[in-house]
């Protein structure tokens, strides 16, 4: 049901708030450059430190602008069963195409327990759910038994599969067939996984360089290995460089260097500074020619 490259979009802030300007913006900068979807309010969006309201308003405005072009697929998990049915419900109304579902964080529930979390959320909505398998932040891994029985679940679709293991992705594709999608939660791991029966990446480098991952996905889905192996050798120090510190707080200076929002950052995310920034200027300055152009942005 889903495949290409997503990005995993920053929230913009300006003065505490979220610059619904700045994001039109850039849901406009994704389109232009050959994005495949849209992920809102994940991780790199900060969601953790928004309330409800803003992450309405932040689905309500992607939703608004993509206008159907490409899908939107919001973050609406929780480590809360009743937290993510709420917010997915929330998401449907705000007229998303999909929600993302992470694994329940600090609770770390058994395997049987997370089937049943996110089954209820499926139960509860009509809304196509991608889980996110990513126990370096939730300290809890979706077992591939567990989510080939997820996949018999009509509206659980496919993973955002970021455990850096292709033991896990192989035994995901093989338990799971060929109809569940699997989306790299990795940006420097999109290519083997994508070697492995993947259909594409819910990526961060996205959010600066739209136009060249979605060429490397593009590739890899045409069979063209040889081209999407060049593209994700180029692409690497990019993706190396922007988690040199916790994500997002890299790509979005990275974002706001590019003039596509400010680099205000909610706390516990604080700004880039010293070695790790100019790193990461030096970075964008040997890879222009995978970002856009000034006129570009």
């Amino acid at each position: 049901m889903f495949s290409g490259a997503f990005t995993a979009l920053v929230t913009p802030f300006r003065n505490g708030e979220v610059d619904v300007e700045a994001l039109e913006g850039m849901v406009e900068f994704q389109i232009k450059n050959g994005i495949h979807g849209l992920v809102p309010c994940g991780t790199t969006g900060e969601t953790p430190a928004m309330s409800e309201a803003e992450d309405r308003v932040v689905i309500e405005t992607v939703v608004r602008v993509a206008n159907g072009r490409v899908p939107v697929i919001a973050g609406s998990g929780s480590n809360s069963t009743d937290m993510a049915i709420k917010y997915t419900r929330m998401a449907e109304e705000a007229g998303a195409d999909g929600s993302l579902q992470v694994a329940p964080y600090y609770n770390k529930p058994t395997q049987e327990g997370l089937y049943r979390h996110f089954a209820a959320i499926a139960e509860s909505t009509s809304l196509p759910l991608v889980l996110y398998n990513i126990p370096g932040r939730t300290s809890v891994t979706i077992e591939a038994q567990t989510m080939a029985r997820l996949a018999e679940v009509p509206n659980i679709v496919g993973v955002k599969e970021s455990t850096l293991s292709m033991n896990m992705a192989s035994d995901i594709r093989r338990l799971c067939g060929e109809e569940f999608d699997i989306l790299s939660g990795d940006d420097p791991v999109t290519l083997p996984l994508m070697a492995l029966g993947g259909v594409g990446v819910i990526s961060v480098s996205s959010n600066v360089a739209p136009g060249a991952v979605s060429d490397m996905v593009n590739a890899l889905l045409e069979g063209d290995f040889e081209r999407g192996r060049e593209l994700h050798y180029e692409l690497l120090p990019l993706f190396r460089a922007l988690f040199v510190e916790t994500n997002p707080i890299p790509v979005k200076t990275a974002a706001s260097i590019l003039g596509l929002c400010s680099d205000e950052m909610r706390l516990p995310m604080v700004p880039m500074e010293g070695e790790n920034l100019r790193h990461l200027q030096e970075t964008l300055d040997a890879a222009t020619h995978l970002l856009p152009t000034p006129e570009e942005v």
